[in-house]
């Protein structure tokens, strides 16, 4: 009944990934090659206009957005509840899905771009690379990716981006002063959306830059410890996965660091 269309890389794909698994849904995924832009290809964009990642196809039926997709699930699927009956606390459940989705996503795709999405263009003639740039769908996700493969982490976006994770860390700390997860006691879409933003950081070694927020570092502990997030991301990074991409963050890292000081 499940299909999800998705990429190990995307923190969009894993969050619904995540919530799939909370929720014990069967699905079968397909693979979209993101590094070689199939997400932009005719058929990928006849289920997502956008050409991004994840679409889930629920009986036929397209639904994009994977925070419109994670929301969809809990309602589709009651089964194990993943938002309070409370509308104040779910109003809180959006705003940190709104914030996730319009600062630290573009953020989380600055800081993973040059390392991850970058090397493969740059293997391209510029004529094929700008080609294929030509075709994102959104302008300002298009420019970004240009200024991104100009000027990999000297980018303007990637001081930016370093910056909105230092400030969702100062709000996250504060969040859990009075709660064990980000929206009260209970864990949420909340928790399951700002997860994967967090495996960026992990997955380059960067940890010291929630080192200093110890309600941070301990939500951290216990979401990658669920078997959701075992099963949904933590599996899709067997050891020479996560070997290659600590080699790429270490060298890195001076410029993070740079840019969380400027």
């Amino acid at each position: 009944m499940l299909t999800l269309y998705t990429n190990p890389m995307s923190p969009c794909a894993q969050k619904v990934r995540i919530v799939l698994a909370e929720k014990g849904l069967e699905w079968t995924p397909v693979h979209v090659d993101l590094q070689n832009k199939q997400n932009l290809e005719p058929d990928y964009l006849k289920l997502n206009p956008l050409g991004v990642v994840p679409t889930l196809v629920d009986n036929g039926k397209p639904i994009i957005e994977s925070s419109l997709i994670c929301e969809y699930l809990d309602e589709a699927y009651p089964q194990t509840p993943l938002r309070p009956e409370d509308p104040y606390l779910r109003a809180q459940i959006r705003l940190w899905c709104k914030h996730i989705d319009n600062k630290l996503h573009p953020s989380c795709g600055a800081l993973q771009w040059p390392l991850v999405m970058r090397p493969t263009l740059m293997e391209k003639t510029e004529e094929e690379r700008n080609a294929l740039l030509e075709r994102v769908v959104e302008k300002p996700r298009r420019e970004r990716q240009k200024r991104l493969v100009k000027f990999g982490l000297e980018a303007p976006d990637v001081v930016d981006a370093v910056k909105t994770y230092h400030n969702t860390i100062i709000k996250m700390e504060a969040a859990l002063e009075d709660n064990a997860w980000l929206v009260g006691d209970q864990f949420s879409i909340a928790d399951c959306a700002m997860a994967p933003y967090f495996q960026t950081v992990i997955q380059f070694g960067w940890q010291e830059i929630f080192a200093d927020y110890p309600r941070v570092a301990d939500w951290i502990a216990r979401v990658t410890a669920r078997p959701s997030y075992q099963t949904a991301v933590s599996a899709d990074f067997p050891p020479e996965t996560v070997e290659k991409l600590l080699q790429v963050g270490a060298p890195a890292w001076p410029i993070i660091q740079r840019h969380l000081a400027a």
